[in-house]
């Protein structure tokens, strides 16, 4: 069996383990299979705020459970070491706008023992509006791009035109982030 045809026949299965591995691009894919008719949105919308609400959980408990000197000392060098004083509400929006802030956001998070449950609200309504976008924007693709799913291995040719230009907005993030620093989660300066 064809792999497009196992993700057009059950395509809730394999979304899951897809929205952990590329969030963006996986999204946007079933957004595209919402507008072809292969799947139904709410199941593909819940399927996708629970699988980043999971993978964000995931590098939550990681900090949780690092030892603190050895993760700080990589998070100075990638020159995030100002994320604890970032609001957790700008931490969690700016992660979810920039995919490549997710790791070393999380992670320090967790380091900094925010409670669970706030960061777990955060997450989830983040994850909720962004899922709604994204399949939003896969579904006006979907239009354009719902006759690659014909094709003998559509479904590569389907991720590949969607993986494709969310890698190259994400590369250009992490490139811009790399020179700027941590500019996209400036701190306002106190007041004297």
């Amino acid at each position: 069996m064809d792999l497009t045809q196992a993700v057009l026949e059950h395509p809730y299965l394999v979304l899951g383990p897809l929205v952990l591995l590329e969030g963006p691009a996986a999204t946007i894919t079933a957004g595209t299979l919402v507008a072809a008719g292969a799947a139904k949105f709410w199941p593909i919308w819940l399927i996708v705020v629970l699988a980043e609400v999971f993978g964000d959980t995931l590098l939550y408990l990681i900090g949780r459970a690092a030892r603190r000197p050895w993760v700080a000392a990589r998070l100075r060098k990638l020159k995030l070491a100002r994320l604890a004083e970032v609001p957790l509400p700008r931490l969690v929006i700016t992660a979810k706008i920039v995919d490549v802030l997710a790791l070393p956001a999380f992670v320090w998070a967790g380091l900094q023992r925010i409670s669970y449950r706030r960061f777990a609200a955060w997450v989830g309504a983040t994850a909720a509006v962004r899922g709604l976008l994204l399949i939003g924007l896969g579904a006006l693709l979907g239009t354009q791009l719902s006759g690659l799913l014909a094709l003998p291995g559509g479904i590569f040719l389907l991720t590949g035109a969607v993986a494709v230009p969310v890698f190259a907005f994400h590369l250009a993030m992490k490139r811009y982030h790399q020179r700027k620093g941590t500019s996209l989660m400036r701190i306002p300066d106190e007041a004297p």
